[in-house]
């Protein structure tokens, strides 16, 4: 009977635990930030600080910029990152799911609150520090979106490693100098990756006697919508029917596949969309999918140039 209870208990506290990210999300969703600090002290209160209470509180810095107030969000932001700080004296950044999520998080809000108050060196030194500490994590590619967003426009698109692929042999970048280029950066698993391939398809075949150019580069996961732990090599055949399923119209579209790729480009939203122009530099870089008149507006613009 006391091994019994014992399982109960802990069964209670796995469920409050897994539940703690939700119902701070939820309250917030209400704009109640008084009902999620309180739901987020009882939670510490009866669990101490936990990873799950690392990302729960970062969503607290996250509402806090989206509705504007950018003093709270500094403040969220760095008490999230004390917690944080606090777990990673126990365990690596990448031991569980939450942590990183949760360093991430208070991470791009710190450098795009400074963003939004017209510091922009302040936010782009944020990111270059985060990125040489925690370069080598699971998170990078979210600190260099966010570093990209900042200063990307304007630079030399780097250039595209493809020792993998799928569909035709990929050309490099500089080879494609005088034509504008699209990178689609996309996933297996990606829903809107999925929802953007039309779009993208429609716009390819208007803008191809213009000379532009359309690459899509992928990478591994380690999963399959089957396996969990999925090989590279059964990973990179499912990558390939799933592309002849829902990329019908985009089968000869060179696919480079790379984590590199999607670490330099900062591609941890899918889809991520940068266009190049004719001189081969960054004209847009857009985190997420985006419909055919937005899309084929920028296109247009570098076409003309």
């Amino acid at each position: 009977m006391r091994w019994h209870s014992l399982s109960v208990i802990l069964a209670l506290v796995i469920s409050a635990s897994a539940g703690i990210v939700e119902d701070v999300r939820g309250a917030l969703a209400q704009n109640s930030f008084s009902t999620a600090e309180s739901e987020l002290k009882a939670y510490r209160a009866q669990n101490g600080t936990t990873a799950e209470y690392a990302e729960a509180y970062s969503w607290l810095a996250r509402a806090a910029l989206a509705s504007g107030n950018y003093e709270q969000s500094e403040a969220y932001a760095k008490e999230t990152k004390a917690s944080v700080a606090e777990l990673l004296k126990q365990r690596s950044l990448d031991a569980e799911p939450h942590l990183p999520i949760a360093l991430g998080a208070a991470i791009e809000v710190q450098a795009q609150t400074f963003a939004a108050q017209g510091k922009h060196a302040q936010a782009i030194a944020t990111l270059q520090t985060a990125l040489r500490t925690y370069g080598n994590t699971s998170i990078r590619a979210r600190l260099q979106k966010n570093l990209n967003l900042l200063s990307f426009e304007g630079q030399p698109a780097p250039a595209i490693r493809a020792e993998q692929f799928l569909g035709s042999k990929p050309v490099a970048l500089a080879q494609l100098k005088g034509s504008p280029v699209l990178l689609f950066f996309w996933a297996h698993w990606c829903g809107d990756c999925k929802a953007e391939a039309p779009i993208i398809t429609q716009l390819r075949s208007e803008f191809a006697p213009k000379g532009l150019a359309v690459i899509g580069p992928t990478r591994l996961y380690g999963y399959t919508a089957q396996v969990e732990h999925a090989s590279p090599t059964d990973e990179l055949g499912y990558i390939d029917a799933v592309r002849h399923r829902f990329y019908g119209g985009l089968l000869d579209m060179p696919v480079p596949i790379s984590k590199y790729d999607f670490d330099v480009y900062g591609a941890s939203t899918t889809p991520t969309l940068v266009l190049l122009d004719r001189a081969g530099k960054v004209a847009m870089y857009h985190p997420g999918a985006l419909p055919y008149d937005q899309l084929r507006a920028e296109i247009e613009k570098v076409v003309a140039r």
